[in-house]
């Protein structure tokens, strides 16, 4: 199960931009909702209006669906959970994720988010995973969260997957501060590629690819035009590369990972796959 909500969790748009292009790449089919009435406060999350064919008005509600997706040659399907963080009784809600995960025999839960930091856009989106448990650390290669403080729909969660014992994973992309555009193509991505690693997944993700590098482009050259900006990112570029950690040779994945990687991304290609 791929969890991403809209709001506190979600700076730039990338995490629930990263599970869009999920429900779009594997053509997930909706399978249930979780009915807004008891968890919004409609003063803070305001329903929206639109015209239907130019004449009708219909009311859209803030929306918590829960997709179902086949991955033809993975070890698991998918189950993409797409919402807008609630304003009420997040301990009920978010026990109801945790019931539909169980319902549905889903082994393990990742959360994606996206929070503003002082990162440059012309890096690599720095990506910080937690694991709900010591074996889920050390399989993957991540920490125990030591963060105090504020947190939103996404940390709850993760927290009542841990209280109820499904295995969890949470993944986060930092987004440039300076950057209003959304959503964020590259940190989208960026949560994309992480989310391969820990589902076992291949994503085909060539049209977010362009969409990043058009992204990196049009915000380089915004920054360029401001001799103020192009100096403050400048700064940031030379922090990052000098705490940036050196990739010694066991870090680097062996032939047989690659191997295994690529093999698995043409089993779900399958045979006739024209791409």
């Amino acid at each position: 199960m791929v969890c991403a909500f809209k709001g506190w969790n979600d700076a730039g748009e990338a995490a629930t931009a990263a599970l869009a292009f999920l429900i779009d790449s594997f053509d997930a089919t909706e399978v249930g909702r979780i009915d807004p009435e008891e968890f919004y406060d409609f003063t803070a999350v305001r329903p929206t209006v639109r015209l239907s064919e130019g004449r009708t008005r219909v009311i859209e509600w803030p929306e918590n669906s829960i997709h179902a997706a086949q991955v033809t040659g993975a070890e698991h399907d998918l189950l993409l959970v797409q919402g807008t963080e609630p304003s009420l009784r997040w301990g009920q809600f978010t026990g109801m994720v945790v019931d539909a995960a169980r319902e549905l025999d889903a082994h393990m839960v990742i959360t994606l988010g996206a929070l503003l930091a002082d990162v440059p856009h012309s890096r690599p989106v720095p990506i910080t995973g937690i694991a709900s448990n010591g074996e889920l650390v050390e399989k993957l290669g991540y920490e125990r969260s030591t963060y105090e403080g504020p947190t939103g729909i996404v940390g709850v969660l993760h927290h009542a997957c841990a209280r109820a014992g499904v295995s969890s994973v949470s993944l986060w992309a930092s987004v440039p501060h300076y950057v209003a555009a959304a959503p964020n193509p590259k940190a989208a991505l960026a949560l994309i590629r992480s989310f391969e690693g820990v589902a076992g997944v291949a994503v085909e993700a060539l049209d977010l690819e362009e969409s990043a590098e058009d992204y990196e482009r049009q915000v380089s050259a915004a920054v360029a035009s401001d001799p103020e900006v192009k100096s403050f990112v400048e700064r940031l570029e030379q922090t990052i590369d000098e705490i940036q950690p050196e990739v010694t040779p066991d870090q680097i994945p062996s032939a047989d990972a690659i191997a295994r990687d690529f093999q698995r991304f043409l089993r779900q290609r399958g045979p006739n796959d024209p791409r």
